[in-house]
């Protein structure tokens, strides 16, 4: 598959320092995550993972993720989760 692409994300740097080692001891690197976490998405019709908040939060997983979205485009992604949500809980109609 061509890499014809490119995406760029802001982030702590340190976090990015710890991932980038981590990914490079197990003898990839943190891009390679990236193209898995993107296609694993795509195999499974959302995220690769279930989010979890954490009792200290008290909040849901879309709100722990909501820091991090587009402020212009929030409530259209929180209407697309949860009906991503819905339908992976119930099935599509």
């Amino acid at each position: 598959m061509r890499k014809n692409a490119t995406l760029q994300v802001r982030m702590d740097s340190d976090i990015k320092a710890q991932v980038e080692k981590l990914y490079e001891d197990m003898g990839s690197s943190f891009a390679e995550a990236v193209r898995i976490f993107a296609q694993q998405s795509l195999l499974r019709g959302g995220l690769p993972f279930t989010v979890f908040a954490t009792p200290q939060q008290n909040q849901t997983a879309f709100g722990i993720l909501a820091d991090y979205g587009n402020p212009d485009i929030r409530s259209r992604e929180r209407a697309f989760y949860i009906k991503a949500m819905e339908e992976r809980m119930h099935g599509s109609d």
